[in-house]
């Protein structure tokens, strides 16, 4: 299983499943994160959280505990 949170700066992948329950998921999907959307990875913070995204054409942060919950291929 790979997810968000493994994916190296500068790819593009595409998104399988969510997982996590109750707000925080519903909070994913009202940003635009729900499944088959391809989502590109810009930058990490240097200690790793948040995460840079572009995702359905505008920049997200997201924080590690959320990228995690994002499976991706």
């Amino acid at each position: 299983m790979k997810t968000l949170r493994d994916v190296k700066v500068g790819d593009t992948v595409k998104v399988v499943k969510l997982n996590g329950e109750g707000a925080v998921k519903r909070r994913i999907m009202d940003m635009g994160v729900t499944k088959g959307v391809e989502i590109f990875v810009r930058k990490v913070a240097p200690l790793g959280d948040p995460i840079e995204v572009t995702v359905r054409n505008y920049e997200l942060s997201l924080r590690k505990v959320d990228a995690e919950m994002i499976e991706v291929e």
